[in-house]
């Protein structure tokens, strides 16, 4: 089996994919810094589950750490990288923007570093929908213009891409970027929506909805998007067959992108019926304008990630909301 370093795996999805991998019998090297962005609490209780398997091995370090990033490709071979690390969460970026140039731009760099010295036969990185920006073309295609990101979050992620393709070309490194459109789940991030929302609805507390409940999003299961990123270690980056869409990017390097997504945009006010519904009361509701970073609507087209990789999501909304909400109420201890 593969050894892969799971970076960022004391989070939401670095957490179920290490936990994929190790049930399938991969050797797993988990880093992370384990910041308080959000509760640190909920990434050490990750990390115990994780920690139950021989196949999973953790290291506290900040892949911003130049010097710890050295020491620990010194000291660990492993033969992919999975870099699930970053400041996410395109609001905090106008609060803190220099977390994100640490985290995602010199984070990165020491990624692509560590990638090449260790001969790494794929890098695997996480980037975001949040790239297409204000671009009108649905549903989202990855050879669509992402020139015009609206937020620094979504900046970084571009980045990433276009620092990916450098070391691609240069070193001749497999890279593949995958596009994540707002994954939730269980042991989901506090920062996200659908905490955020079923937090409010149980305390009784007024929660602020966005552009006055106008979204939609592609709402991703998690496990979809685990089984998708599966898939891409599962294949020979070299065998990417749609060779008649491939941008001139794709064309000159082994460097790809991809969506990963549900392909389905749901309304944010249908996403918030299927918690009312859970919980038989109605949710709070402070409507508001469309917030600076923001974008009303996201659609994933994943008819490359299909046709290549054969990437299915199976998980319904409905379905999916109704495991995080089963979660978070025996997480916490809610009586309901």
């Amino acid at each position: 089996m593969k050894k892969i370093l799971v970076t960022g795996a004391a989070g939401f999805i670095g957490f179920h994919f290490s936990k994929k991998l190790t049930s399938l019998g991969y050797e797993v090297f988990g880093i992370d810094n384990l910041n308080d962005y959000y509760d640190v609490n909920l990434k050490h209780a990750r990390l115990k589950i994780l920690e139950q398997s021989s196949d999973f091995s953790f290291s506290k370090i900040d892949i911003s750490n130049k010097d710890e990033m050295k020491e620990f490709g010194v000291s660990v071979k492993f033969d992919i990288i999975v870099n699930l690390a970053a400041q996410a969460g395109v609001q905090y970026s106008l609060q803190d923007p220099y977390t994100y140039i640490d985290s995602n731009i010199h984070g990165f760099l020491n990624i692509l570093e560590l990638s090449k010295e260790h001969n790494v036969e794929h890098l695997i990185y996480a980037s975001s929908s949040s790239v297409y920006g204000l671009n009108s073309s649905i549903p989202f295609r990855e050879l669509d213009a992402v020139d015009h990101p609206i937020s620094l979050y979504a900046a970084t992620k571009k980045s990433n891409e276009l620092m990916a393709h450098t070391y691609s070309y240069l070193y001749n490194i497999n890279t593949t970027g995958l596009r994540f459109f707002t994954v939730y789940g269980p042991w989901g991030r506090p920062d996200m929506a659908l905490f955020k929302f079923t937090k409010a609805i149980i305390e009784g507390s007024v929660v602020q909805i966005n552009n006055h409940g106008d979204h939609s999003r592609d709402f991703t299961y998690v496990d979809d998007i685990v089984d998708g990123v599966l898939s891409v270690i599962n294949k020979d980056p070299q065998s990417f067959k749609n060779a008649d869409v491939l941008s001139p990017a794709e064309s000159t390097a082994p460097w790809r992108i991809l969506n990963i997504g549900r392909g389905q945009q749901v309304h944010l006010m249908d996403f918030i019926k299927n918690i009312e519904n859970y919980f038989g009361k109605e949710l709070k509701k402070d409507f508001q304008p469309l917030q600076p970073g923001d974008v009303p609507n996201t659609f994933c087209d994943t008819s490359r990630l299909e046709l290549d990789y054969g990437y299915k999501p199976l998980v319904s909304i409905e379905d999916g909301v109704k495991n995080f909400l089963d979660w978070y109420v025996d997480f916490y201890n809610i009586s309901l």
